[in-house]
């Protein structure tokens, strides 16, 4: 009988013995730690710089859009006021993404003005920050654009080339460009005759001569699309002329930059209200890089 006793006893005892065990085992509030070596959790990044968004319409000063966007004479006050106030885009988080754009209107042309800017948010920080959720962002415009990512440029050779000659007295080509000596070196093609003067003609003679001077004038430089330096963290332009045809020729600059979390879009045009005009390049990229300088030097406030 005690046997017997002691047998069904002893089982009750290890398996109290065991659950005491496992309450002491732990931290003292009922969670226990993990074992494994280098099991910490990761650390979220922190927020991005931006929190907010700034009013798009009146993110632009006054000045700069009388500049960029002049008012037909014939407006009344009132006209020119909304005019410059601008019409905010449709927008269902101000927070996150907000765009006004501006149109004016005169005899000469007609022009076109709109600001976008995006806070971009990263919802796995422990995976990457926001400034690293922009970078990919406008990775993936500077690729819709056609343009190659920029390339860390590298500092010229200075070492002579093989085979070169380091003779100071020896011959050199001349560089591209380069006009020779008149008489050294005759128009290709053409054998002067003796005595002949190859020395190109002066423009007073050709002009007796009835023979017409080239034109001086200088034709518009096309700076076309392209990536730009020293503007946000990155930046990008791109320049698009419409095709010519039977009205005239629209010219859109549109530039975008990222500053830490947020990407920003400007979007310029101007089209001349006469067939045949073509708006200069230069020009409207560079009153729309300024207005783009001006936003950055906002955001850095």
């Amino acid at each position: 009988m005690q046997r017997n006793a002691v047998r069904q006893v002893l089982p009750g005892i290890l398996m109290l013995t065991a659950l005491m065990a496992g309450c002491t085992s732990g931290t003292g509030t009922g969670v226990t730690t993990d074992s494994k070596a280098g099991g910490t959790a990761p650390v979220a990044a922190p927020p991005g710089k931006y929190r907010s968004l700034p009013s798009p319409c009146k993110a632009v000063e006054g000045k700069r859009l009388k500049a960029m966007l002049p008012a037909a004479a014939t407006l009344t006050s009132e006209q020119r006021d909304q005019l410059y106030a601008g019409t905010a885009d449709t927008s269902y988080d101000g927070d996150r993404r907000v765009g006004c754009r501006w149109k004016a209107q005169t005899p000469e042309e007609t022009r076109l003005l709109s600001v976008g800017f995006e806070r971009v948010v990263s919802y796995d920080r422990a995976a990457s920050s926001d400034d690293d959720k922009a970078r990919q962002v406008y990775e993936r415009r500077l690729a819709d654009a056609h343009l190659p990512a920029p390339v860390p440029s590298t500092a010229p050779s200075t070492a002579p080339t093989p085979g070169a000659s380091t003779n100071p007295g020896a011959s050199t080509v001349p560089s591209a460009g380069t006009v020779p000596s008149p008489g050294t070196v005759p128009s290709p093609g053409t054998t002067p005759g003796p005595g002949a003067s190859t020395s190109p003609v002066p423009p007073a003679a050709a002009a007796s001569s009835g023979t017409p001077a080239p034109s001086t004038s200088p034709t518009p430089p096309e700076l076309g699309s392209r990536v730009l330096e020293g503007l946000g963290n990155a930046a990008f332009v791109e320049d698009r002329l419409s095709a010519a045809g039977s009205a005239a020729q629209v010219r859109t600059v549109r530039i975008v930059f990222r500053t830490a979390n947020v990407i920003v879009t400007v979007e310029y045009g101007v089209q001349p209200a006469l067939p045949g005009g073509v708006p200069s390049s230069a020009e409207t990229q560079d009153e729309a890089h300024q207005l783009a300088e001006a936003l950055v030097e906002r955001f850095n406030a």
